[in-house]
């Protein structure tokens, strides 16, 4: 293991990984090929330019690389669609068994399988594609894809989409395919930070039976153990139906502040033989205070080496300047600015003070930090967990029954007898490690991966709640594997839309286990869940993407200076959109989740994926559920702007959001 080891800042690119022909080789071959094939000037010169940006001295001289813009480009339209089925069938085969490797060498990790070893964490942390891309360089593979098929900027996607046909999406795709040349070592290095920090998260629990008040007591069954920062979330959210739920959730808040702050004792991490007053943050054996060190800012270690390993990487993404541009601009296809527009508009809209004035009449007092968490809008705010739990591990008492039940669960949301079986074959569920996660396959004839977590006593409602979304995201991954029409379309255009399907069926739960309300109300309520959720969530994505402006204007800072940075950025932002409407200011609650720390500016995934649920929902009223998601979710990867256009006919936008929480406010009145 390599805890206490911080990665240097950035790495010297040699001048054997810089692009080496001159412009006056590539004018002469644009020029040549030009005059060979005059029709197909526009695809000459952005094939020929992308394939200089990225032909390094060991792929051979200018004479090697005009020889082999010669030969290798196809002018014929049928040869390229033979050039372009061959390759994306074989992508299909690599990176379809190469995914399958490491999900089996992941087991170890991700499944509750017993202790973590050494040498689990060592073939956890190996990269089956770590040297997949510099392969298809060395090979030609990726010159002649660059050669042939051109990359789009996201401005153009936009602007030409529209009247693009499937295969002039397709063939974009396949444009996208080698727009880098990141060096293996640095693949395989990040691969081993991201492992050692997605291990740290899985292994981090709060064992709660062990937690005392100031009275000496303690609040939660000698059992319970809570992963941070989700299942401390879950449970929190949980004690809104209880009669003494507010001095759990006082416990709960204090302990997610010690974490954040890294002043939580080291010894209470996942540890059943001590007990710890988070409040006066004092540790017993026993019965007898000890004495305690807190645990080394290893929080913020992690997430210092996950910035470094990508910025290690960012010289050799010409089309890119940092990791965050790729992120947005890239993987994303979406700029931050309007993400961050989107974001600013719905936390500083007036409807918010208007929902937190209805929560805190709910509630019946004044809000607290932890209200960013309230779940009363939602059918089971008002039954006991205790209650939700008896029935979910009655009726889920392992993996097994929970997977057979998948074609009864996609039955009840609308999909037929044949249709529900086939689309859950293809999903194999699995007790997690950590808190759950849905992992698709790469190829078609492999399974989709559902991990939630399951106690011996069967699987309790948190655990079933979490298994409800990423069955979202499995149906998701599965339907535009198998049903979208090319290969290089498959998945959706960003992880915001296979969190939507998930957010989706999340809503559904109450309902799948049979116990749906029928309330007038009920438009409303969702409305209002979904918007006092996105108003959570938004904040804390804010955070996570000021952090990394600041790691990027601080590349050499320490793990000490990124916590003091980060718990900074999240009381600013809480200052600016939370503290005018809960009443207290320097709250840290907002650098509470574990993905600032495993999933670099993942975060926005989430809001973003409440807002495309709301506006899929609002569209699909009165219609029939399985053949909306399945018309939406086959139509492949096209940028979002497009998917959205296409989907629902209109933007992904906060205006209609934000416009039904207004009448809704008034209606609850």
């Amino acid at each position: 293991m390599l805890s206490g080891l911080l990665l240097s800042s950035c790495c010297n690119v040699s001048q054997d990984e810089k692009p080496s022909i001159s412009e006056k080789a590539i004018l002469e071959v644009i020029n040549e090929l030009k005059t060979q094939f005059p029709n197909e000037g526009e695809r000459i010169e952005a094939g020929v330019r992308q394939v200089a940006a990225l032909w390094f001295p060991k792929d051979g001289s200018e004479a090697d690389f005009k020889n082999f813009c010669q030969a290798n480009f196809v002018a014929d339209s049928e040869q390229l669609n033979v050039l372009f089925n061959k390759l994306s069938q074989s992508f299909e085969i690599l990176y379809g068994h190469l995914h399958k490797i490491n999900v089996e060498l992941m087991v170890p990790l991700h499944l509750n399988l017993g202790e973590i070893t050494e040498i689990d964490g060592i073939f956890g942390g190996f990269d089956p594609f770590a040297h997949l891309n510099e392969d298809m360089f060395l090979n030609k593979v990726a010159f002649i894809t660059l050669l042939n098929f051109k990359t789009f900027s996201l401005e153009e996607k936009n602007r030409l989409g529209e009247n693009w046909t499937r295969t002039e999406w397709a063939y974009a795709r396949m444009g996208d395919m080698f727009t880098s040349r990141v060096p293996a070592r640095l693949r395989q290095e990040f691969a081993e930070i991201s492992t050692r920090a997605d291990n740290y998260i899985a292994e981090y629990n709060i064992c709660m039976g062990h937690l005392l008040n100031n009275d000496g007591k303690t609040l939660f069954p000698q059992d319970m153990r809570l992963i941070t920062h989700w299942g401390l979330r879950d449970e929190l959210k949980s004690q809104y139906a209880q009669a003494n739920g507010l001095e759990a959730q006082e416990m709960i808040y204090a302990v997610m502040k010690r974490i954040a702050n890294q002043d939580i004792p080291k010894v209470v991490i996942n540890n059943p033989t001590v007990q710890w007053n988070p409040f006066e943050n004092k540790v017993f054996e026993a019965g007898k205070s000890i004495d305690f060190k807190p645990e080394p800012n290893t929080r913020y270690e992690h997430m210092l080496n996950i910035f470094r390993a990508l910025q290690n990487m960012d010289p050799y993404q010409p089309q890119f300047k940092t990791y965050i541009e790729a992120q947005f601009n890239g993987n994303m296809e979406m700029l931050k600015k309007d993400v961050e527009a989107m974001f600013v508009e719905l936390v500083s809209s007036d409807e918010v003070k208007e929902v937190a004035k209805l929560v805190s009449s709910r509630l019946g007092r004044e809000l607290r930090p932890f209200d960013i968490w309230y779940n009363g809008f939602k059918a089971r705010g008002s039954t006991p967990e205790a209650e939700l739990d008896r029935i979910t591990m009655t009726r889920y008492p392992d993996a097994i029954t929970f997977e057979r039940d998948m074609p009864n669960i996609m039955m009840k949301l609308g999909w037929d007898k044949a249709r529900a079986h086939e689309i859950s074959s293809r999903i194999k569920v699995e007790g997690s490690r950590g808190a759950g996660h849905a992992w698709g396959a790469q190829m078609k004839g492999d399974q989709a991966r559902l991990r939630t977590r399951i106690g011996e006593k069967g699987m309790d409602f948190k655990g079933y709640n979490i298994g409800i979304h990423e069955l979202g995201h499995n149906v998701e991954q599965t339907l535009s594997l198998y049903d979208v029409d090319y290969y290089m379309m498959r998945g959706v255009p960003t992880t915001a839309f296979t969190e939507a399907l998930a957010f989706m069926f999340q809503t559904r739960d109450m309902e799948l286990l049979g116990r749906a309300e029928n309330n007038p109300l009920k438009s409303h309520l969702s409305a209002l869940d979904i918007f006092w959720g996105t108003y959570e969530i938004m904040g804390v994505s804010l955070v996570d993407m000021n952090v990394w402006e600041w790691l990027y204007q601080n590349p050499n800072a320490t793990k000490e200076q990124l916590k003091d940075a980060v718990l900074r950025i999240s009381k600013e932002i809480w200052n600016k959109y939370y503290a005018p409407v809960f009443g207290v200011e320097d709250e840290p609650i907002l650098a509470i989740y574990s993905h600032m720390i495993v999933s670099p500016l993942y975060l926005s995934a989430y809001p973003l994926g409440h807002l495309i649920e709301f506006q899929i929902e609002k569209y699909i009223a009165g219609k029939n559920f399985a053949k909306e998601v399945e018309r939406m979710f086959t139509l492949g990867r096209l940028t979002p702007k497009h998917w959205m256009l296409e989907a629902v006919g209109a933007e992904l936008t906060p205006k209609p959001l934000i416009e039904s929480v207004r009448v809704a406010v008034e209606k609850m009145q």
